[in-house]
């Protein structure tokens, strides 16, 4: 069978530094497919959070739900290396978008992992997808919102 192949977007959104903690080792002592996981989501946080976003549940009048996910591991990444997350801006469709994320590690940038995540716009309250909001459109051009 092939291997994955993700084929990352040039446009980056965002571009924030996580360093591997020790909950992250799996019995392999290196960083484990979930905690990657993680620090994705933490990555996306933070991009929402420099446009005024509380979290995710909160994203001008909806929430954001993952709908899939990919991760493609390219080297092991240990206890204490920091890990360099770019977020790039793939499709968007009406009610959602792809994010793709670059992990690399080390001066010389090394690739760590490649990731793609749909994210769908969601009303929690009323368990429906939603249309993306004008505040979500902006920050995905990675433009200004003004908070709210």
């Amino acid at each position: 069978m092939a291997r994955l192949k993700l084929e990352l977007p040039e446009f980056t959104l965002f571009q924030t530094c996580v360093e591997v903690r020790v909950t992250d080792l799996n019995y392999g002592n290196h960083l484990a497919n979930q905690a990657l996981l993680g620090l994705l989501h933490e990555a996306r946080l933070r991009w929402l959070r420099q446009f005024g976003f509380r979290d995710e549940q909160q994203v001008g009048d909806c929430g954001l739900i993952m709908s899939d996910a990919a991760v493609v591991f390219l080297r092991e990444a240990f206890l204490g290396e920091v890990l360099t997350i770019e977020l790039r801006r793939g499709e968007c469709t009406r009610t959602g978008f792809d994010l793709y994320y670059l992990v690399t590690t080390g001066q010389d940038r090394q690739s760590v992992a490649q990731a793609k995540t749909f994210m769908t716009c969601f009303d929690y309250s009323t368990r429906r997808v939603k249309a993306i909001p004008p505040e979500l459109h902006l920050a995905l051009q990675n433009k200004t919102v003004s908070a709210a």
